[in-house]
C-alpha cells in the first residue's frame, strides 16, 4: 500500500503538520529537533522471511504484559531499530486476529491515549503513529519505567501481580478475576497520597468506560515507583476502544465496579453502567460524592472535545463513525438521571 498523506502530527494529532511536531520530537523522543521520520526503514512480520525471523528473534526478549504482538525498538540518534536490549519504545503492528476493523487496531489505541491525555488531562505514556515502509501502520510508545540515568528502572507492578495472580494459580482469566474496588483497596494500602492517587483511577475508570474499553483488566493498571520511592499510579498504557472491533464486556473485570454491582438501581434500569453507578462506586471507594459527580460531569461536557479529536485520527472513516457512536452512547448513560429515568 502507498504511504499515505500526511497532515496532522502523528503523535499530538495537532494540524499542519507532515511528520511529527516538536511538540512530539520532545515528548516521544527526547528532544525538540530529534528529526526522526514518521516512517521506519523497514516492513512489518511476516513481509518477508528473513525479517520475520529477525521480529521473532528480538520479540523473545521482550516482557511485556498482553496478547497483542509487541516489539521493542531503540532510539539511536534520529533512528528507530529493532532490539533485544536496552529498548526505549514499544512497537505494535497490526495482529494476526480476527476482529472487525482490525487494520484500525493501532490508529485506535493511538486515538483513545490522545483523548485520554489531551481531552481529559490523564498522565499517559507518550505514542504516536508510525508507518512501515510499505505504508503499513503501527502504534508507536515511549518506555516510561526508565529512570533518567536510561539505565534504572523504576520498580512497577501491575495489580494482577500486586493481588497475587497468575495463570498457574487461576487459568488464562486470571487477569480478569476480581473487581475495581479491590484495585481501589490495593491503592489505599500501597499508596501514601491515596485521596489523589484514589480520584486519578477513579477519572481513569470512567474514560475507560467512555471510549468503550471491554479489556480494562489488572495488569493495564500498574503501580510505578517515584523517585522518592513511593507509589503512584503509572502513565495510563493500553486504551482502546475495544468495541470498535468486538461486542465485549463493558469494562473488563470479571466481578464489575464490585461484586453484585448489577443490583444498582440505574444499572437494573438500562442493563448497563451510568454515571449513577460510578457515584456509588466512588462512595464505596471513600471519594467524596460531590468531588465524583464533578469529575463525571466534566468529563460529560468534555466529550466534544473527544469528539473533535476522533476527526484528526487516524482511523478509517467507518472506524471514525463508529467510535464517535459509542462515545455519544456512553456520554448519555454517563448523564443518566435516576430521578426521571431519562437520559439528559
Amino acid at each position: 500500500m502507498p504511504l499515505p498523506t500526511i497532515n496532522v502530527c502523528p503523535s499530538t494529532l495537532r494540524p499542519g503538520f507532515t511528520t511529527y511536531s516538536p511538540l512530539a520530537e520532545a515528548n516521544l523522543f527526547g528532544s525538540r529537533g530529534r528529526k526522526i521520520s514518521h516512517v521506519l526503514p523497514f516492513g512489518p512480520p511476516g513481509k518477508n522471511t528473513a525479517l520475520t525471523r529477525a521480529y521473532n528473534e528480538k520479540r523473545k526478549h521482550i516482557s511485556i504484559s498482553g496478547v497483542q504482538e509487541k516489539y521493542s525498538l531503540r532510539q539511536e540518534k534520529n533512528t528507530l531499530v529493532l532490539t533485544d536490549t536496552a529498548g526505549t519504545h514499544i512497537l505494535k503492528p497490526v495482529p494476526n486476529e480476527r476482529l472487525e476493523l482490525l487494520e484500525d487496531l493501532p490508529a485506535n489505541e493511538h486515538l483513545s491515549m490522545q483523548i485520554a491525555k489531551q481531552v481529559f488531562g490523564i498522565n499517559t505514556a507518550e505514542c504516536g503513529i508510525i508507518f512501515f515502509d510499505d505504508g503499513s501502520t503501527a502504534y508507536l510508545t515511549r518506555r516510561f519505567d526508565y529512570k533518567p540515568n536510561g539505565k534504572d528502572k523504576y520498580q512497577l507492578e501491575d495489580f494482577a501481580t500486586l493481588m497475587g495472580k497468575s495463570p498457574e494459580r487461576e487459568g488464562v482469566n486470571f487477569k480478569y478475576n476480581a473487581s475495581y474496588l479491590d484495585i481501589a483497596n490495593l491503592i489505599k494500602q500501597y499508596t501514601v497520597a491515596t485521596p489523589v492517587v484514589l480520584l486519578e483511577f477513579f477519572r481513569l475508570l470512567v474514560i475507560n468506560y467512555l471510549i468503550g474499553n471491554g479489556d480494562a483488566h489488572l495488569k493495564n493498571f500498574s503501580l510505578m515507583e517515584t523517585s522518592q520511592g513511593d507509589y503512584i499510579l503509572s502513565p495510563a498504557y493500553d486504551l482502546l476502544c475495544t468495541r470498535l472491533h468486538l461486542d465485549d464486556h463493558h469494562l473488563g473485570l470479571h466481578n464489575g465496579l464490585y461484586e453484585e454491582d448489577y443490583n444498582e438501581a440505574t444499572y437494573y434500569d438500562v442493563g448497563m453502567y451510568t454515571g449513577e453507578s460510578f457515584i456509588v462506586f466512588a462512595g464505596k471507594v471513600g471519594i467524596p460524592i460531590p468531588l465524583a459527580r464533578q469529575v463525571i460531569d466534566k468529563i460529560i461536557h468534555k466529550t466534544v472535545d473527544a469528539l473533535v479529536l476522533v476527526e484528526r485520527g487516524f482511523l478509517s472513516e467507518e472506524g471514525k463513525r463508529r467510535y464517535r457512536e459509542i462515545l455519544e452512547q456512553r456520554k448519555r448513560l454517563l448523564a443518566y438521571d435516576p430521578e426521571t429515568r431519562k437520559f439528559r
